[in-house]
């Protein structure tokens, strides 16, 4: 067994995820070193794309690197809901008449890459997993055990490995449930252009969810979301199979939104359950306790439908290396208790639990009632989404993205 001896880690994230490498990227700023544990051997830099709105935006500001992202992903000019029943358009949104809307579609590697590109280049300890974690006889620092026998002592510990958490389970936090409903995604490049109009463009109806979203003049985003019955859960296995099902459920959907589904190869096909937290769970227990916390999908994760899993993860990075910067920076001699500096971090994590709760709390709930209602399969809801609840569903959307994590310091 390797143990690291005398040395402690200031602050251990465990996950390269988006918001792992957020806080890890937002401590650096502040001149605060972290170190990130990651399962995987290089960085999770597999996946499609994400949907970012003007949340996501002001958290990419503040950690120096939105720039170079807008330069790749086009901005778009708004969002266009259509009825798969009908096949017409239900809302037509400009995002310049809402508090002028930053909406882009971000690949998935870009922004990993993009994030992880100015840290350190020791900060991420790949093939680096943590199966337990023991608590200091002092109660100061954590004892982190690794899978290869390692021991690492760190004074604060940050979970941001998904929905397997070893951190969120020993907060005492239940694995995040099952929604009933399974997506599919794919990603498509036309070397000569794809010819869409610069907007979101969004399908509802057969108990499908179905959208199309450029990132930029070539590339094509797409996903399907729906609840699949016990016959379909056989079709989910097979790639081909999942394929046609999708092509059969769209229903009435323009030729050239279908052909993106058509165009993106086979193997790709693959059906994830969706899963999310219940909000009781972060009502009734603390996500925070001591030198403990967790963020991103460890915190809460959450089904897909107002596109703010990757932007709160972001809004989390922000918010947390800020308030782990304002705890950890007030020792410029570097002497210092170490009850004294752990009582700094332990407010400072309750700080930020206090600030996430509540957002964490609506956008878990919101998510899941939009995704019910333009997922209905009943003739009462589809006729209200279509005709009443179009522009209202959509501005849930944009008035979930008004929100501001603010700088780093």
């Amino acid at each position: 067994m390797e143990e690291k001896g005398d040395h402690v880690e200031d602050i251990v994230i465990v996950g390269a995820g988006i918001s792992g490498l957020a806080t890890a990227l937002g401590l650096h700023r502040l001149g605060i070193r972290s170190l990130v544990l990651e399962t995987s051997d290089s960085l999770r830099a597999a996946g499609y794309a994400l949907t970012t709105w003007n949340n996501a935006w002001k958290a990419l500001d503040a950690l120096g690197v939105a720039d170079s992202l807008r330069l790749r992903h086009d901005r778009l000019a708004g969002n266009v809901t259509f009825s798969a029943v009908s096949g017409k358009p239900t809302s037509d949104l400009l995002f310049k008449a809402h508090r002028n809307q930053e909406g882009r579609t971000l690949m998935r590697k870009s922004l990993l890459e993009a994030l992880a590109m100015d840290l350190p280049k020791d900060t991420i300890k790949y093939s680096s997993k943590l199966v337990s974690i023991e608590e200091e006889a002092a109660g100061f620092l954590k004892l982190l055990h690794l899978a290869d026998g390692t021991i690492l002592k760190t004074k604060v510990l940050i979970g941001c490995d998904g929905v397997n958490s070893v951190v969120a389970k020993w907060l005492g936090l239940k694995k995040p449930s099952l929604s009933g409903r399974n997506a599919t995604r794919g990603i498509v490049t036309y070397s000569n252009g794809h010819g869409f109009d610069n907007k979101f463009m969004w399908f509802f109806g057969k108990g499908l969810r179905f959208g199309v979203m450029p990132c930029n003049s070539n590339t094509v985003y797409w996903f399907a979301t729906w609840r699949p019955s016990k016959q379909e859960e056989e079709i989910e296995e097979n790639p081909t199979k999942l394929k046609e099902h999708i092509l059969r459920k769209l229903g009435k959907v323009p030729d050239q939104a279908r052909a993106v589904v058509e165009d993106t190869e086979v193997d790709s096909f693959v059906s994830l359950p969706l899963r999310y937290r219940h909000p009781w769970e972060l009502v009734c227990n603390n996500f925070s306790r001591s030198n403990i916390t967790i963020a991103g999908d460890a915190l809460h994760s959450m089904t897909p439908d107002l596109g703010q899993g990757g932007c709160s993860a972001l809004e989390d990075g922000v918010i947390l290396a800020r308030c782990l910067g304002e705890a950890m920076s007030r020792n410029p001699n570097g002497e210092v208790e170490d009850k004294e500096e752990y009582k700094r971090i332990e407010k400072g994590l309750e700080k930020y639990a206090k600030e996430r709760r509540w957002r964490s709390i609506k956008l878990i709930i919101a998510s899941d009632v939009v995704g019910s209602i333009q997922e209905s399969k009943g003739k009462v809801m589809n006729y209200l989404r279509d005709n009443i609840l179009a522009d209202s569903l959509v501005g849930v959307l944009m008035k979930i993205s008004d929100f501001d994590c603010g700088t780093l310091s």
